[in-house]
């Protein structure tokens, strides 16, 4: 599994030359924590689904000795994986160009990519190839922009919810959004496996 894994990587060799230009294109436009370290998360997971559309590799990965169900597990590890990393090179980029973030920024952003991710992911085994990259791009923005009506209609309550969130110590809410958070990864791997296990190719 480790190997399909190093396969994403070597086979964006060309591509992960443009992800340190890719996050300073950010950075340099002043962009909020946030949404840099989402992007820079995104890059490298949802650049080998793009690929993998062009070149029909699931016909080459089901005649390799994997068994469907670890062809998806390094999907969903390898995103991780990746994330981490990204998240780590944008953290060391921020530094150098003296922008602040936070703990917070990074905690959310991770956040929002394992959702983004869960929502994502198994549309990918369901669409026909050719719609993937469009799928990526329309599903970000309009995640982009529910989440950003939802702030608006949020703030609306920010009293009532600062009141709510009061009650709470902030390790209690942040372990239990992360509770939340990866059991929806948890339900959107076994949902992707399920499909993927049934496809024919």
């Amino acid at each position: 599994m480790l190997n399909l894994m190093r396969r994403d990587i070597i086979l964006q060799k060309k591509q992960l030359m443009i992800f340190i230009p890719y996050i300073l294109f950010f950075i340099l436009m002043d962009s909020p924590a946030i949404l840099t370290f989402l992007v820079a998360s995104i890059f490298i997971p949802f650049n080998a689904y793009a690929y993998d559309e062009k070149a029909a590799t699931n016909i080459l990965l089901n005649s390799l000795p994997y068994t469907r169900t670890e062809i998806i597990a390094s999907r969903y590890l390898g995103a991780i994986l990746y994330m981490v990393v990204a998240i780590g090179v944008t953290c060391l980029a921020l530094f150098v160009f003296g922008k602040m973030f936070t703990w917070a920024d990074v905690a959310i952003a991770v956040g929002l990519f394992l959702v983004f991710a869960s929502l994502t992911f198994p549309l990918f085994q369901i669409l026909k190839p050719g719609y993937i990259s469009t799928v990526i791009l329309m599903s970000f923005i309009l995640v982009a922009i529910i989440l950003q009506r939802m702030f608006g209609y949020l703030s609306e309550y920010v009293t009532a919810i600062s009141e709510f969130m009061d009650r709470f110590s902030v390790p209690t809410l942040y372990t239990g959004a992360a509770v939340v958070v990866l059991a929806v990864y948890a339900v959107s791997w076994c949902v992707t496996t399920v499909i993927y296990q049934r496809k024919a190719f």
